[in-house]
């Protein structure tokens, strides 16, 4: 899918109004080797970097910290988290949680025992964890929800993550959807790419979005990151 020069790019649009293809009714081999190919694209894109920097400023502590990875899909981030912790020698606890249950099969089938993460399927906005939650971060799943949703997580994250959170998602724009269209990804992805950047965020609808959460804005980061990223983040 290639991008139009008449496409409007000033309002995100609902995913509502424009699905994705792997949210629908796809095999779980489907869905399995389109994580698989989202890993390459968080690999090649540097996706990984804006969370990995912002976890550099956590509070220090000496029990585990708590990490919830919410929509966490194939695993990758936490993966990567457990090697980034590693080097630092920082003690973590992982959870990734994820609505779809093809999500903590395949994270399952992609991570090996001695990464030792629990993988959860349901709401993240329902889930009890034994232990409370130190950080919760986000990557690549805010553009699958609707405006009130994503103002309920954040009104969510904001109540129950004792330390900070961070959502790393896509910026809407031109240059994005160009970009990725150089690429050849799996059918699906080669489809849902370009629909995800046009449900996802300029500036002024995170401003808007934190503005009806009532979270300070003076109390949050909002962040370009080359390629395509915006990233939204706190620290209690």
């Amino acid at each position: 899918m290639r991008s139009s020069p008449s496409l409007d790019l000033s309002k995100r649009v609902s995913p509502r109004e424009l699905p994705e293809l792997m949210d629908g009714d796809c095999t779980y081999e489907e869905f399995r080797d389109c994580l698989r190919s989202l890993q390459k694209i968080n690999r090649w894109l540097l996706g990984y970097r804006p969370t990995l920097r912002w976890l550099e400023h956590m509070p220090r502590q000496s029990n585990a910290v708590h990490i919830l990875d919410v929509g966490s899909g194939g695993g990758d981030l936490l993966r990567t988290i457990v090697h980034w912790a590693d080097r630092r020698q920082i003690k973590v606890d992982l959870t990734g949680i994820d609505l779809n249950p093809y999500a903590a099969r395949a994270a399952s089938e992609f991570t090996a025992a001695r990464y030792n993460i629990r993988w959860v399927t349901g709401d993240a906005m329902a889930y009890q964890p034994a232990n409370p939650v130190d950080i919760a971060v986000s990557s690549l799943m805010a553009h699958h929800l609707e405006d009130d949703e994503i103002v309920a997580l954040l009104q969510w994250l904001d109540r129950n993550v004792r330390a900070g959170w961070f959502i790393n998602d896509l910026e809407r724009s031109e240059r994005s959807l160009r970009m990725f269209g150089l690429v050849p990804w799996h059918p699906i992805v080669r489809h849902d790419g370009p629909v995800s950047f046009r449900r996802a965020f300029l500036r002024d609808d995170w401003l808007r979005l934190l503005d009806a959460a009532e979270i300070p804005l003076d109390s949050v980061t909002i962040e370009n990151w080359r390629p395509g990223r915006l990233c939204v983040g706190r620290w209690k």
